[in-house]
Protein backbone atom coordinates (compact mmCIF):
# COMPACT_ATOMS: atom_id res chain seq x y z
CA UNK A 1 0.00 0.00 0.00
CA UNK A 2 1.48 3.32 -1.08
CA UNK A 3 1.35 6.36 1.17
CA UNK A 4 -1.45 8.77 0.21
CA UNK A 5 -0.18 12.06 -1.17
CA UNK A 6 -3.58 13.61 -1.97
CA UNK A 7 -6.84 13.78 -0.05
CA UNK A 8 -9.87 14.44 -2.22
CA UNK A 9 -13.04 15.72 -0.57
CA UNK A 10 -16.58 15.69 -1.83
CA UNK A 11 -18.24 19.03 -1.06
CA UNK A 12 -21.96 18.87 -0.22
CA UNK A 13 -22.63 16.72 2.83
CA UNK A 14 -18.93 16.08 3.38
CA UNK A 15 -17.26 19.44 3.91
CA UNK A 16 -20.39 21.58 4.07
CA UNK A 17 -23.99 21.25 5.15
CA UNK A 18 -25.58 23.00 2.20
CA UNK A 19 -29.11 21.67 2.57
CA UNK A 20 -30.67 25.05 3.29
CA UNK A 21 -29.19 26.84 0.30
CA UNK A 22 -29.88 23.97 -2.09
CA UNK A 23 -33.51 23.78 -0.95
CA UNK A 24 -33.92 27.56 -1.28
CA UNK A 25 -32.44 27.56 -4.80
CA UNK A 26 -34.54 24.63 -5.98
CA UNK A 27 -37.77 26.11 -4.66
CA UNK A 28 -36.92 29.47 -6.22
CA UNK A 29 -36.42 27.72 -9.56
CA UNK A 30 -39.67 25.77 -9.22
CA UNK A 31 -41.69 28.88 -8.41
CA UNK A 32 -39.97 30.91 -11.15
CA UNK A 33 -41.10 28.30 -13.68
CA UNK A 34 -44.69 28.14 -12.39
CA UNK A 35 -44.32 25.06 -10.22
CA UNK A 36 -45.16 24.48 -6.57
CA UNK A 37 -42.31 24.43 -4.04
CA UNK A 38 -41.39 21.17 -2.35
CA UNK A 39 -40.65 20.28 1.29
CA UNK A 40 -36.98 20.43 2.11
CA UNK A 41 -36.77 16.77 3.08
CA UNK A 42 -38.01 15.80 -0.38
CA UNK A 43 -35.47 17.98 -2.20
CA UNK A 44 -32.60 16.68 -0.08
CA UNK A 45 -33.31 13.15 -1.29
CA UNK A 46 -32.65 14.31 -4.86
CA UNK A 47 -29.13 15.63 -4.15
CA UNK A 48 -25.96 13.85 -5.24
CA UNK A 49 -26.03 13.36 -8.99
CA UNK A 50 -25.50 16.94 -10.13
CA UNK A 51 -27.65 20.04 -10.56
CA UNK A 52 -29.45 18.95 -13.72
CA UNK A 53 -30.55 15.67 -12.15
CA UNK A 54 -31.64 17.55 -9.03
CA UNK A 55 -33.73 20.06 -10.99
CA UNK A 56 -35.26 17.35 -13.17
CA UNK A 57 -36.30 15.29 -10.17
CA UNK A 58 -37.72 18.31 -8.37
CA UNK A 59 -39.69 19.38 -11.46
CA UNK A 60 -40.78 15.78 -12.15
CA UNK A 61 -39.24 15.85 -15.61
CA UNK A 62 -36.94 13.45 -17.46
CA UNK A 63 -33.36 14.66 -17.13
CA UNK A 64 -33.10 14.78 -20.93
CA UNK A 65 -36.10 17.10 -21.26
CA UNK A 66 -35.42 20.54 -22.67
CA UNK A 67 -37.80 21.96 -20.04
CA UNK A 68 -35.18 21.20 -17.41
CA UNK A 69 -32.95 23.88 -18.94
CA UNK A 70 -35.10 26.73 -17.64
CA UNK A 71 -35.40 25.24 -14.17
CA UNK A 72 -31.64 24.72 -14.06
CA UNK A 73 -30.98 28.28 -15.24
CA UNK A 74 -33.05 29.76 -12.41
CA UNK A 75 -31.49 27.35 -9.89
CA UNK A 76 -27.92 28.28 -10.82
CA UNK A 77 -28.57 32.01 -11.01
CA UNK A 78 -30.15 32.05 -7.56
CA UNK A 79 -27.54 29.79 -5.98
CA UNK A 80 -24.66 31.84 -7.37
CA UNK A 81 -26.20 34.92 -5.70
CA UNK A 82 -26.90 33.09 -2.42
CA UNK A 83 -24.08 30.58 -1.91
CA UNK A 84 -23.83 30.87 1.85
CA UNK A 85 -27.14 32.07 3.31
CA UNK A 86 -27.66 28.87 5.29
CA UNK A 87 -24.59 26.75 4.54
CA UNK A 88 -22.36 25.72 7.44
CA UNK A 89 -19.28 23.55 7.84
CA UNK A 90 -19.88 19.88 8.56
CA UNK A 91 -18.55 18.78 11.99
CA UNK A 92 -14.77 18.68 11.99
CA UNK A 93 -14.44 19.89 8.38
CA UNK A 94 -12.87 23.29 8.95
CA UNK A 95 -10.39 21.93 11.50
CA UNK A 96 -9.25 19.02 9.32
CA UNK A 97 -8.68 21.29 6.33
CA UNK A 98 -6.52 23.56 8.48
CA UNK A 99 -4.64 20.59 9.93
CA UNK A 100 -3.99 18.86 6.62
CA UNK A 101 -2.96 22.13 4.97
CA UNK A 102 0.09 22.10 7.24
CA UNK A 103 1.26 18.70 5.90
CA UNK A 104 3.74 19.79 3.27
CA UNK A 105 3.68 16.72 1.04
CA UNK A 106 -0.10 16.31 1.00
CA UNK A 107 -2.34 17.87 -1.65
CA UNK A 108 -5.93 18.75 -0.77
CA UNK A 109 -8.52 18.60 -3.54
CA UNK A 110 -12.26 18.77 -4.13
CA UNK A 111 -14.19 16.43 -6.41
CA UNK A 112 -17.88 17.28 -6.59
CA UNK A 113 -20.86 16.84 -8.88
CA UNK A 114 -21.88 20.40 -7.99
CA UNK A 115 -21.62 22.70 -11.04
CA UNK A 116 -18.43 24.69 -11.45
CA UNK A 117 -20.15 28.06 -11.05
CA UNK A 118 -21.78 27.24 -7.71
CA UNK A 119 -18.73 25.32 -6.48
CA UNK A 120 -16.53 28.36 -7.06
CA UNK A 121 -19.11 30.65 -5.45
CA UNK A 122 -19.30 28.50 -2.31
CA UNK A 123 -15.55 28.04 -1.92
CA UNK A 124 -14.97 31.75 -2.45
CA UNK A 125 -17.63 32.68 0.10
CA UNK A 126 -16.09 30.28 2.61
CA UNK A 127 -12.66 31.78 1.94
CA UNK A 128 -10.97 28.40 1.45
CA UNK A 129 -10.45 28.20 -2.31
CA UNK A 130 -6.69 28.66 -1.93
CA UNK A 131 -6.48 25.65 0.39
CA UNK A 132 -7.15 23.24 -2.46
CA UNK A 133 -4.52 22.31 -5.02
CA UNK A 134 -7.15 21.24 -7.56
CA UNK A 135 -10.94 21.24 -7.89
CA UNK A 136 -12.96 19.13 -10.28
CA UNK A 137 -16.63 20.11 -10.43
CA UNK A 138 -19.69 19.01 -12.35
CA UNK A 139 -19.23 19.66 -16.06
CA UNK A 140 -15.42 19.78 -15.95
CA UNK A 141 -15.26 16.28 -17.44
CA UNK A 142 -17.83 14.43 -19.51
CA UNK A 143 -19.03 12.12 -16.73
CA UNK A 144 -19.92 12.73 -13.10
CA UNK A 145 -19.40 10.51 -10.07
CA UNK A 146 -19.90 7.53 -9.76
CA UNK A 147 -17.88 7.45 -12.99
CA UNK A 148 -14.15 7.29 -12.20
CA UNK A 149 -13.52 10.09 -14.72
CA UNK A 150 -13.44 13.01 -12.23
CA UNK A 151 -10.91 11.29 -9.96
CA UNK A 152 -8.78 10.14 -12.87
CA UNK A 153 -8.77 13.71 -14.16
CA UNK A 154 -7.62 14.92 -10.74
CA UNK A 155 -4.79 12.39 -10.76
CA UNK A 156 -3.68 13.76 -14.14
CA UNK A 157 -3.82 17.34 -12.86
CA UNK A 158 -1.69 16.41 -9.85
CA UNK A 159 0.64 14.17 -11.83
CA UNK A 160 0.20 11.21 -9.48
CA UNK A 161 -1.15 7.67 -9.64
CA UNK A 162 -4.79 7.26 -8.55
CA UNK A 163 -3.73 4.82 -5.82
CA UNK A 164 -1.87 7.68 -4.13
CA UNK A 165 -5.19 9.49 -3.57
CA UNK A 166 -7.88 9.05 -0.90
CA UNK A 167 -11.49 9.94 -1.69
CA UNK A 168 -13.54 11.23 1.25
CA UNK A 169 -17.29 11.51 0.75
CA UNK A 170 -20.75 11.12 2.17
CA UNK A 171 -22.45 9.36 -0.75
CA UNK A 172 -22.30 6.00 -2.51
CA UNK A 173 -21.36 7.95 -5.66
CA UNK A 174 -18.09 8.93 -3.99
CA UNK A 175 -17.28 5.38 -2.89
CA UNK A 176 -18.08 3.86 -6.27
CA UNK A 177 -16.08 6.55 -8.06
CA UNK A 178 -13.08 5.76 -5.87
CA UNK A 179 -13.40 2.01 -6.35
CA UNK A 180 -13.55 2.32 -10.11
CA UNK A 181 -10.62 4.74 -10.18
CA UNK A 182 -8.42 2.50 -8.01
CA UNK A 183 -8.47 4.99 -5.15
CA UNK A 184 -8.98 4.29 -1.45
CA UNK A 185 -12.31 5.50 -0.07
CA UNK A 186 -13.43 6.94 3.25
CA UNK A 187 -17.13 7.38 3.95
CA UNK A 188 -18.34 10.04 6.38
CA UNK A 189 -21.73 9.60 8.02
CA UNK A 190 -24.18 12.43 8.61
CA UNK A 191 -24.39 13.80 5.06
CA UNK A 192 -27.02 13.29 2.40
CA UNK A 193 -26.88 9.50 2.17
CA UNK A 194 -28.13 7.16 4.88
CA UNK A 195 -25.75 4.98 6.85
CA UNK A 196 -27.11 1.87 5.14
CA UNK A 197 -26.57 3.37 1.67
CA UNK A 198 -22.98 4.16 2.55
CA UNK A 199 -22.23 0.77 4.11
CA UNK A 200 -23.73 -0.97 1.08
CA UNK A 201 -21.16 0.82 -1.10
CA UNK A 202 -18.34 -0.93 0.86
CA UNK A 203 -15.96 1.94 1.62
CA UNK A 204 -12.50 1.13 2.97
CA UNK A 205 -13.18 3.13 6.15
CA UNK A 206 -16.31 4.64 7.72
CA UNK A 207 -16.08 7.75 9.94
CA UNK A 208 -18.69 9.25 12.20
CA UNK A 209 -17.29 12.74 11.61
CA UNK A 210 -14.27 14.27 9.90
CA UNK A 211 -12.65 14.66 13.33
CA UNK A 212 -11.58 11.01 12.91
CA UNK A 213 -9.89 11.52 9.53
CA UNK A 214 -6.52 12.66 10.85
CA UNK A 215 -5.88 9.42 12.74
CA UNK A 216 -6.80 7.28 9.71
CA UNK A 217 -4.45 9.18 7.39
CA UNK A 218 -1.67 9.18 9.98
CA UNK A 219 -1.91 5.40 10.42
CA UNK A 220 -1.81 4.84 6.66
CA UNK A 221 1.17 7.14 6.19
CA UNK A 222 3.06 5.81 9.24
CA UNK A 223 2.47 2.18 8.28
CA UNK A 224 3.76 2.82 4.76
CA UNK A 225 6.82 4.63 6.12
CA UNK A 226 7.66 1.69 8.41
CA UNK A 227 7.30 -0.77 5.54
CA UNK A 228 9.62 1.35 3.39
CA UNK A 229 12.24 1.40 6.16
CA UNK A 230 12.06 -2.38 6.58
CA UNK A 231 12.62 -2.85 2.87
Amino acid sequence: MMAPTAVVFDLDGTLIDSRGDIVAAVNHALEATGRAPLPGQVIVRYVGDGARALCARAAKLPESSGDVDEVLRHFLAYYERHPLDFTRWMPGAQDIIEKLSDVGDLSLCVCTNKPRSTTDAVLAALGVGARFHAVVAGGDVADKKPSPAPLLHLAELLGIQPRRMVMVGDGPQDIECARRAGTRSIAVLGGFASEQELLSAHPDVVLRTLDELWDVLRRWRDATARISVLR
